[in-house]
């Protein structure tokens, strides 16, 4: 069906244009289609907002500066938002789920079976602390007045199970506005959108330790993020009694999915996507070395802590000699 034959099946909850609008871009397929439509229908747009949990695939983060061009171009603002921890005790300091992770020594509380608190803490509250500090947003709520946020859930069964599972949420700041559904879009709709706009497709947007990640996903990750996996379940290993990894339990492929292990380690060493010695040095050595860098920063001061990030790096880098010094050995 034609995007413009859709047409808004009710008008009983058109949303208040006069509010300051905030759009939540996920920097995926849905919500870049809904920004797109909603700037072409002449709708006002004050602000969007991208949330960076630092774990994105590479084909997201590339696809980032592309779409704000697009922004800037028509003059919307666009801000990326990230989760700024207060309190790190006797930690280094860490800023993306990942780090978080790799600091307690645990998985995505998905992996648990603890759904939304990962999109409440690394997505949410950034997106809602900048709306905090936004003058707009301010001026009002000192009226009572709210803020109307547009979410980019489509006409799809997977997206209405989850706007099911909002509807009726209630807050004192913020209307919810989901355009997509309004429109009767679903996702090849949305794609076609970003088509005609002249704009590439960008990849479903996930973390990519999430449960929710696809063994097709997990084979086109680049080595450096195939590491992060592994180094992510041989940290969290001790501490695993219900579940075998970022995937909980294995599956058998049921009704057209692929089976996989769950472990995406597993899934890794069984596919050979990183050479089988790099996963054992991993597994081996990262966690405890990890765990000496954590003892020594709770011995300084914070501000004399070097951040987590600079340990990967080492990390990456250690496992970059490591392959070079094997392949030289095999040639």
């Amino acid at each position: 069906m034609p995007i413009n034959a859709h047409v808004a099946s009710a008008t009983a909850h058109a949303p208040d244009l006069s509010s300051p609008i905030v759009a939540a871009w996920g920097m995926g397929v849905d919500s870049t289609a809904m920004i797109i439509e909603w700037v072409a229908r002449g709708y006002p747009l004050h602000a969007v907002l991208a949330a960076d949990t630092g774990a994105e695939r590479p084909e997201t983060y590339a696809f980032l500066p592309i779409f704000q061009k697009w922004m800037d171009a028509r003059g919307i603002p666009n801000h990326v938002v990230r989760y700024q921890p207060k309190r790190f005790k006797n930690w280094p300091p860490y800023y993306t789920i990942i780090e978080n992770c790799l600091t307690n020594g645990t998985l995505p509380s998905i992996s648990f079976g603890v759904t939304h608190s990962c999109s409440a803490k690394w997505k949410i509250q950034p997106q809602n602390k900048w709306v905090q500090e936004w003058e707009p947003a301010q001026r009002a709520w000192a009226v009572g007045e709210k803020v109307l946020k547009l979410i980019g859930y489509d006409s799809s069964p997977a997206d209405s199970r989850r706007y099911a599972h909002r509807e009726g949420h209630l807050d004192d700041r913020y209307d919810y506005h989901y355009p997509l559904r309004t429109w009767g879009w679903d996702r090849d709709d949305c794609i076609r959108r970003i088509q005609q706009e002249g704009l590439p497709v960008v990849h479903k947007s996930a973390c990519i330790c999430c449960l929710a990640t696809q063994p097709s996903e997990i084979r086109t990750l680049p080595p450096w993020c195939l590491r992060l996996i592994v180094l992510l379940e041989a940290r969290a290993a001790p501490r695993l009694r219900t579940i075998d990894g970022l995937w909980r339990k294995g599956t058998k492929g049921l009704r057209g999915r692929e089976a996989h292990p769950g472990s995406m380690t597993e899934f890794i060493r069984i596919e050979g996507l990183l050479p089988r010695n790099e996963i054992e040095h991993i597994v081996a050595n990262a966690p405890p070395d990890l765990v000496r860098f954590q003892d020594v920063a709770a011995l300084v001061p914070l501000e004399e802590r070097e951040p987590l990030r600079h340990w990967l790096d080492r990390f990456n880098a250690g496992l970059d000699r490591l392959n070079a010094r094997d392949e030289g050995l095999a040639a």
